[in-house]
């Protein structure tokens, strides 16, 4: 479905914020999970309509979701290689990438992390070990 952006998003592809009812945004359903089971969360994500340059910066969060707490409020919820759900912790005010860091180095059973809107629980983007 195409639609003028009502949120600041973030675009799925570059993950930069849209700009409010300015930018064309496509909205599909997605799951992030590879294995269908009770912690299949599937929900909206937005690409642009336009072209946009894929976000490459892949051992950082983006800067434009960092910031932005008031249209970001940010969670980061662990899974482990069964894709169940062990961890879940609000990011708050802590720098999301310190957190990131912290959060594998303490938590040896956490696979990977997906990064979630608090508020609207859509999908961000998936965080891998390195």
């Amino acid at each position: 479905m195409e639609q003028l952006s009502t949120g600041a998003g973030p675009c799925r592809v570059s993950l930069q914020p849209f700009e409010i009812g300015k930018d064309i945004r496509l909205v599909f359903r997605h799951s992030p999970f590879d294995i269908k089971n009770a912690f299949d969360q599937p929900g909206p994500v937005f690409i642009h309509k336009k072209p946009v340059k894929a976000y490459e910066d892949i051992y950082n969060f983006p800067p434009g979701i960092k910031k932005d707490r008031d249209n970001f409020p940010l969670s980061l919820i662990g899974y482990n290689q069964e894709q169940k759900m062990v961890f879940t912790k609000l990011v708050g005010d802590e720098d999301v990438d310190e957190l990131i860091e912290k959060i594998f180095k303490n938590h040896h059973n956490i696979s990977y992390l997906h990064a979630r809107n608090s508020e609207a629980c859509c999908f961000i983007c998936k965080i891998e070990r390195l």
